[in-house]
């Protein structure tokens, strides 16, 4: 064949190629920290009896995750870590399948963009139309379980926020993991918990708040993006949990305190001892797994899933 010969190549032949193509490019130093940063999956056992597959959900990726057994008619819509500039679905696959077969259901595992690449509202844009890909797949609204850590906690809240407010249907509870609630990064548990906190700092947080929203006109406490200056009315039953020993327990007991004085029927769940984002542990350390039983039980009590 000449090397001038034109070939026709699948779409999936030339994503592969582009793939290629980048893996081999010189690498930045943020390149570097997101590889790294892919290996946190290894932090999760793989969870027994659970199926995944690719998924478009009208043009955002993202994971399928199915546990035997599961009730089909309800969905957790999940969002992964990582200040909206690191980690991946993929880093959250194993862990999002223990929490999937804890509750009995299957998940949605959001592959939202990143920043600085693609700031707010980038990644509650992805969300949504995650969501409303699930309606169109059948599932009704009140079916949907917003769920997420760190910045994915910012996310389950976000996107419920967002629905409420163009009056459309509501999930039908939404669990938020060690939300990043206050961009302002003004609690006291900040300078309280520096010392314990393994994984956030300060300069971190500054850094993921400028790629995020640096240069967008958006201030750290607009209440679109500061769930502790929001109006929080009329918002699902939420479950807020966190680690005492993150720098965001402040923050998140905070917002749980919020949610109930706004009027919704919220759990607050402290995990003694825990870091941020604990829940990247799931299958490996007793008391992540002891937490993922509490929050499977609360979504249980709280929506009408068939027994296993």
């Amino acid at each position: 064949m000449s090397e001038n010969t034109v070939v026709e190549l699948s779409p999936e032949a030339s994503a592969f190629a582009h793939l290629l193509e980048s893996a081999m490019a010189p690498t930045t130093e943020l390149d570097n920290t997101r590889n790294r940063l892919e290996g946190l999956h290894q932090a999760a056992t793989e969870p027994e009896g659970v199926t995944y597959r690719d998924v478009d959900a009208d043009g955002v990726p993202g994971i399928w995750v199915h546990p035997n057994g599961a009730d089909d008619s309800f969905v957790l819509l999940h969002s992964h870590a990582g200040g909206s500039v690191v980690t991946s679905a993929a880093v959250d696959r194993k862990l999002a399948g223990h929490i999937a077969s804890a509750v009995g259901v299957p998940a949605l595992v959001v592959d939202f963009r990143r920043a600085p690449e693609d700031k707010y509202p980038a990644q509650v844009d992805d969300v949504e139309t995650a969501f409303h890909w699930l309606v169109a797949q059948g599932y009704p609204a009140n079916k949907i379980i917003t769920i997420g850590h760190s910045i994915g906690g910012f996310l389950a809240l976000a996107v419920a926020l967002r629905l409420r407010d163009a009056g459309e249907d509501l999930p039908g509870a939404v669990v938020s993991i060690s939300p990043w609630a206050d961009l302002q990064i003004a609690n006291p548990a900040i300078e309280a918990n520096a010392d314990t906190d393994k994984v956030l700092s300060r300069g971190l947080l500054e850094f993921f708040r400028e790629s995020w929203i640096g240069g967008t006109g958006v201030d750290a406490d607009d209440v679109r993006i500061n769930l502790n200056r929001a109006d929080l009315s009329g918002l699902p039953p939420t479950l807020v949990s966190w680690g005492t020993f993150e720098i965001l327990a402040g923050e998140d007991e905070e917002l749980a305190g919020r949610l109930a004085d706004a009027g919704v029927a919220t759990k607050a769940l402290p995990v003694p001892g825990a870091q941020h984002s604990y829940v990247w542990a799931a299958g490996r350390v007793p008391e992540t797994d002891a937490a993922i039983g509490e929050i499977a039980d609360w979504v249980r009590a709280t929506l009408p899933i068939a027994a296993r």
